[in-house]
């Protein structure tokens, strides 16, 4: 534990900012997802097929390796940040995807007859009306990819992506040195805590953003 401490202390401006870079690449990429995610709900959850298509479809991604995934993004994007950022948002789309088509074939019907009763179009109807209601089924699948995408950023090290995972990596490349073990335990302690820390910050935003009866 001594070596472990020693280790953060020494190394503090290197562990806050690769920190930073992990959050910052994991928060963009469900964002990115996100809008991905519930715009292909909204296109697909009237149909049958489209909306199995696109369930299956993202379903299938999620089934690639990371190490594969980002193999296959490297003739794309090259190394860094865009093909980890883009694994990311690949990997987070199914949980999104599917709680959209869910949560929107889920609305009452009375309610969005209603809200046409009253003068409303389509698009403000779904607007104001049925994306309100699945906020919470989205929110739900945006804290479940921001779990799954802290855990897969790290190993985005192998194409140079930014965050923590570069400090697991070096640890686990420095075998038999003294610093081998704190550099991979630090990386692997952050990316918990982080984790943790993010989901908390999910959870408020869901009670600041939901009204008490949809809740």
């Amino acid at each position: 534990m001594r070596e472990l401490w020693d280790y953060v202390t020494t190394h503090q401006s290197q562990l806050l900012f690769d920190s930073y870079q992990h959050v910052s690449a994991v928060v963009q990429s469900v964002l990115i997802a996100t809008a991905v995610g519930v715009a292909i709900g909204v296109l697909t959850y009237r149909s049958a097929l489209a909306s199995n298509l696109a369930t299956s479809v993202s379903s299938v991604i999620l089934t690639v390796p990371a190490f594969a995934l980002l193999g296959l993004l490297i003739p794309l994007f090259g190394l860094g940040v865009i093909p980890s950022v883009a694994a990311l948002v690949l990997y987070s789309l199914l949980p999104i995807v599917r709680n959209t088509i869910v949560g929107l074939n889920a609305v009452d019907p009375a309610l969005t007859d209603a809200a046409r009763g009253i003068g409303m179009s389509r698009v403000a109807t779904l607007s104001r009306v049925e994306l309100r209601l699945v906020w919470p089924s989205i929110l739900s699948a945006m804290r479940i990819s921001t779990q799954m995408s802290m855990g897969v950023l790290a190993i985005a090290a192998y194409v140079k992506g930014p965050g923590l995972g570069n400090l697991i990596f070096a640890g686990l490349a420095r075998v038999g040195s003294p610093t081998a073990i704190p550099m991979a335990v630090t990386g692997t302690l952050l990316i918990v805590i982080l984790a943790l820390a993010l989901d908390g910050l999910l959870v408020l935003l869901g009670r600041l953003t939901t009204s008490k009866g949809i809740r």
